[in-house]
């Protein structure tokens, strides 16, 4: 199984192309649903602390019912469906579930908190065709607030490091009610000696709101930004979200939940996401156009402290569509106030060929040649 490694990076590149391809046809148009997150089942085998997700006594949701769901999410266009819970390798038909997902050409993700991974757990979603996992881990070692810790969880990391064809995201955790802030550092490191992306969330309260790092908490968080793998998703996001977050401090943003993201609870019913349950708590088989129309344009009142990532992260999508180069400057702000963007390599390509060159002068036949065939490429119209 030595060669999972091998497999996983050519299979990135695979799932790269279909994500662009996906996020091409969400500019598009904002007809269709970006990201859903969908629940199989709301037990879970932990209970840490902060978490108002999960209970114990849940049975997962039947599969027929969940297929069903599934072929609904497809008809409204999803481009992303992922496995949340509670906790979703609990449920007894989740590769099923998954192998679903991708019949349709949709993209498949889960969100584990990891300890029920084992080297045959691993493959059987390989072949089911898992595409990324993510796994939040809240300290190095487990206490009263969480168990998802380094010391319990090193060894899941280690076979998914050698088993894993698909994508893993390893996420940690700073914020209040996590004892020792350097263990996101710790955490982050390890993870990135296996070879794993990573990401770091800021712990919100039970409405999904912000609350401020202390200075301890803003040092740590500085180190692993500065140390992580540069993404041009991660860099954008820290500029136009996180930063602010971390200072407690307010975001001027338009939330798109209920419209470009669905959450989908285990009674089938559409939410704005985990933690704002009840609203408009419509049933998946009840949900148009309509209502994605409604929602897209609803000012949410929890969007300005709100540190929903992948929310946020949907938004920055329509925010491309909606207003390219003003967007381009917050994801890669000037290194000096009235400059030009820092713009990567890529998006400066992307962007030449695009969008209309600022001075108002034509684009060259060479460019609009190039322009053509990206947009082919893409699936463009």
């Amino acid at each position: 199984m030595r060669l999972a490694p091998a497999i996983r990076k050519l299979r990135s590149m695979e799932r790269r192309f279909r994500q662009a391809r996906m996020i091409a046809r969400m500019i598009q148009s904002r007809r269709y649903p970006i990201l859903a997150h969908i629940i199989p089942i709301r037990r879970c085998n932990l209970s840490c602390a902060y978490c108002n997700e999960y209970d114990k006594v849940s049975s997962p949701v039947p599969t027929a019912e969940m297929l069903r769901r599934i072929d609904l999410l497809a008809a409204l266009g999803t481009g992303i469906v992922t496995f949340s819970g509670g906790e979703p390798l609990l449920h007894p038909e989740l590769d099923e579930l998954i192998r679903r997902i991708r019949a349709h050409g949709v993209i498949a993700t889960l969100i584990t908190n990891g300890t029920l991974l084992t080297p045959e757990r691993i493959q059987q979603l390989n072949r089911a065709g898992l595409e990324q996992l993510q796994i939040s881990i809240d300290n190095v070692q487990p206490d009263d607030v969480s168990k998802k810790s380094l010391k319990v969880l090193d060894r899941k990391l280690q076979w998914l490091a050698e088993y894993a064809e698909f994508e893993v995201n390893i996420n940690t955790v700073i914020g209040a009610g996590i004892e020792n802030p350097d263990d996101a550092h710790t955490i982050a490191r390890r993870a990135r000696e296996l070879g794993f992306d990573t990401t770091v969330g800021i712990v919100h309260d039970h409405s999904g709101q912000v609350r401020p790092l202390g200075d301890k908490e803003r040092m740590v968080y500085e180190q692993i930004q500065a140390e992580k793998k540069p993404g041009f998703m991660a860099f954008a996001y820290d500029n136009l979200f996180h930063k602010n977050l971390a200072l407690g401090q307010a975001n001027d943003w338009h939330c798109r939940a209920g419209s470009r993201y669905l959450y989908i609870c285990e009674d089938g019913l559409i939410h704005y996401c985990s933690q704002q349950r009840g609203y408009p708590a419509i049933p998946l088989e009840q949900y148009g156009q309509e209502d994605m129309e409604r929602e897209y344009w609803t000012q949410k009142a929890c969007a300005p402290y709100c540190t929903i990532s992948c929310v946020h992260r949907v938004a920055m999508i329509d925010l491309v569509k909606e207003q390219p180069r003003e967007a381009l400057t917050q994801f890669f702000p000037p290194a000096t106030p009235g400059g030009a963007a820092r713009l990567p390599m890529g998006v400066s390509f992307l962007s030449r060929m695009f969008l209309p060159p600022e001075n108002g002068t034509p684009q060259g036949a060479a460019v609009k040649v190039m322009a053509a065939g990206v947009r082919r490429l893409l699936g463009i119209r």
